[in-house]
């Protein structure tokens, strides 16, 4: 399939082959009945990156055939939002004659919003100049008579950015407006309807929970702030710096006062943890005063490495949230000796794709 297109028919199917892919592949481990949470079969991606290809006078979006490589004309893109597929065209049709802003651009990637707002970056093969700088900023006077959009263009060593260079996500959480700050380039959760089922669920397999929460790959406080109401305290560790300020943003902004972000490597969490090694960045942090018994991880692909994965067997009850069915499986074999695994859940984060996004949720033997 051609990436982006969406097959709206046949999404439900798509769906019962991944439910009893998951089932099949995890029935070693006697996993409870599998909940799954469907996407929207379409307009479900809150993000997008096109190349742009210049042909003649002609200027236009392409993506390129997972199966063949050949580049593929995009004028809309089902699996895109909305705001997204609106944008695009609007775009392309007032940069095709102009020829400040179209020269050298090779690529345009889009971050929108569920609450209307979305950045647009756009990438050249040049340095950029004050002419394309005037004719920048028009381009989004015009722009924003119609959307609340933000500019920010790159070039080799070169970052514009005409207002600020994020957004601000409003997500829906069990009846409560939660606020987010997404910083352009970083890490987001692509489909928000099933990022807000993710923290439902979440919510829910902790609603019992007692103590504090500490939570691993924390990104922008996704979680966090979502499950702070369920527990103590929440102490919660992120490398990403653009990523840590932006859990402070969000913090603030959604009044929370018992969330604590550490910006730190999760390897070097555990070893700070165990009092293996002293850190500067724990300073005035006083680890013994967190009782976590709940801990939460959100690791990349690659899963777990194991020192957090015997790190984590001493916590009560765990949360895991994983991209990768094969690494999850790697780590269940090693969190199922200790732990039984209570909740299982398949989040439909990429119709459409082999991608998978599961939820385990385990509590101590």
């Amino acid at each position: 399939m051609i990436p982006g297109q969406v097959d709206v028919a046949n999404y439900q199917q798509q769906l019962t082959e991944k439910s009893e892919f998951l089932v099949d592949r995890f029935k070693e481990f006697a996993t409870p009945n599998l909940e799954t949470y469907a996407s929207e079969p379409s307009h479900y991606r809150l993000r997008a990156e096109f190349r742009v290809w210049h042909q003649d006078e002609d200027l236009y979006h392409i993506v390129f055939d997972s199966e063949t490589k050949e580049k593929v004309r995009v004028d809309q893109f089902p699996s895109a939002s909305l705001l997204i597929n609106q944008v695009m065209i609007v775009l392309m049709d007032e940069l095709r004659d102009n020829q400040i802003l179209r020269r050298k651009l090779f690529q345009v990637d889009y971050l929108s919003t569920l609450s209307g707002e979305i950045t647009v970056s756009m990438l050249y093969h040049r340095q950029l100049d004050d002419d394309w700088q005037q004719e920048a900023v028009a381009l989004k006077e015009r722009l924003n008579k119609q959307f609340n959009l933000q500019i920010i263009s790159r070039a080799r060593k070169q970052k514009i950015c005409l207002d600020k260079d994020f957004v601000i996500e409003k997500l829906q959480v069990a009846g409560n407006e939660l606020i987010y700050k997404q910083v352009e380039n970083s890490f987001t959760q692509p489909n928000g309807g099933i990022n807000q089922k993710m923290l439902e669920w979440s919510l829910d397999v902790t609603k019992n929970a007692t103590g504090d929460l500490l939570e691993m790959y924390c990104g922008n406080g996704n979680f966090s702030l979502a499950l702070a109401k369920n527990f103590r305290k929440v102490l919660a560790t992120e490398i990403a710096k653009p990523s840590v300020e932006s859990a402070q943003y969000n913090i603030a902004a959604n009044n929370i006062e018992n969330v604590t972000i550490i910006r730190m490597a999760a390897e070097d969490f555990t070893q700070a943890l165990r009092g293996e090694r002293e850190f500067n960045r724990l300073k005035g942090i006083d680890l013994a005063s967190f009782e976590c018994n709940t801990i939460l991880v959100d690791p990349p692909r690659a899963g777990l490495d194991l020192e957090t994965l015997k790190m984590i067997q001493g916590y009560e009850n765990i949360v895991y949230i994983s991209c990768n069915p094969d690494t999850l499986a790697n780590n269940l074999e090693t969190l199922t000796q200790t732990h039984h695994i209570e909740r299982f859940a398949l989040f439909d984060q990429f119709p459409y794709t082999h991608h998978m996004e599961s939820g385990v949720y385990l509590t101590r033997k």
